[in-house]
């Protein structure tokens, strides 16, 4: 079964069709990437996808249950997480209370676990520190726990909205342009970190990366198998080096030349 199914999914905007008959899957553990020239459609699919926009028509299943039309919290819910081209990170707060914020069903948020189970509050809480502190250091970031997000620079943040999505446990991780303005050394970095999360060995068979991203040599670079989108249909797929010596995909890039 693959984690993510998307079948002939429609979407219209006004008179535009944003989503013509798009169709993939995605299987677990992999790391796929989406891309195509500007107006394809990817950005639209990933927020049909994780429950920002609803499909006009289509079926989309997660991990074996029809999410399609379901909203962005019940799906982030069910352990399908997206990041943004831009970085939303909270700006007035610290690194450290960034990820602090993320965890789902924390005992302290309801205030009359605060006096009936102190205990558990605290025992809690410090997980949640400790796995914080371990996410920043694997990123590089543990010296910066204490700075505002908002002193970052742009590149810092992106790794920083990795983690906070990290922090939830993800079986599903959508990032969104996670190398756009980001310099090449951080760049490298996390590229190669995302491999090694893809590689990590745990009971779920790894972590299931689906990657917008216009920067195609780190692409290639990154990704198991590629699905390629024009005006809103997926027109090939495949191996990265498959993909790169299609001829429709030369087209569509640059128009034939």
């Amino acid at each position: 079964m693959p984690m993510l199914s998307v079948h002939n999914v429609e979407k219209s905007f006004g008179g535009i069709k944003a989503l013509d008959g798009c169709s993939l899957e995605i299987r677990k553990g992999a790391i796929v990437g989406i891309i195509g020239p500007n107006g394809a459609g990817k950005t639209t699919l990933f927020r049909i996808i994780s429950g920002f926009e609803k499909p006009d028509s289509g079926t989309i299943v997660f991990n074996g249950e029809d999410i399609g039309g379901a909203a962005s919290f019940e799906i982030a819910r069910k352990g399908l997480i997206r990041t943004f081209q831009i970085p939303k990170a909270l700006t007035k707060l610290t690194v450290e209370e960034n990820l602090l914020l993320a965890p789902q069903f924390q005992y302290g948020e309801r205030i009359w676990n605060v006096w009936l189970r102190p205990k558990d509050v605290k025992r809690q809480e410090a997980e949640n520190i400790k796995k914080a502190h371990a996410l920043l250091e694997f990123l590089g970031l543990l010296h910066l726990k204490h700075e505002y997000a908002g002193a970052l620079s742009g590149g810092q943040k992106k790794l920083l909205e990795i983690a906070r999505a990290l922090m939830v446990d993800p079986k599903m991780l959508l990032l969104d342009e996670p190398f756009a303005g980001v310099n090449p050394t951080l760049a490298l970095r996390i590229l190669e970190w995302l491999k090694e999360l893809r590689d990590r060995d745990n009971e779920n068979d790894g972590i299931t990366i689906m990657v917008i991203e216009h920067d195609m040599p780190k692409l290639m670079q990154l990704s198991d198998y590629i699905y390629v989108l024009n005006k809103g249909k997926v027109i090939a797929s495949g191996a990265p080096e498959e993909v790169r010596a299609n001829e429709r995909v030369v087209e569509a890039y640059l128009g034939g030349a």
